[in-house]
């Protein structure tokens, strides 16, 4: 399998991993009944990440999400240097 191969299937595997995600917070939240909502997000542009949430816990859980997508970016550009 070549680069372009294995970087198609991660990608399609980490979309499917977010729509199971939304899909189980859906079931969950429906049979849960009430609750607290908050969310966050992050955007990343390149190595730059733009983060966002409704709450101090939800941009916190962002910003350690900016921070691992951050150091993933690095060590795929090194790789893909190396490459």
């Amino acid at each position: 399998m070549d680069k372009g191969s294995l970087l198609i299937m991660t990608g399609m595997g980490m979309i499917m991993l977010g729509f199971l995600l939304v899909f189980i917070g859906t079931v969950i939240s429906a049979l849960g009944g009430e609750g607290e909502v908050e969310s966050g997000g992050v955007i990343m542009i390149g190595p730059i990440p733009i983060v966002f949430g409704t709450s101090r816990g939800a941009a916190g859980m962002a910003i350690i999400l900016a921070i691992i997508l951050m150091a993933l970016w690095v060590i795929g550009a090194l790789l893909m240097r190396r490459g």
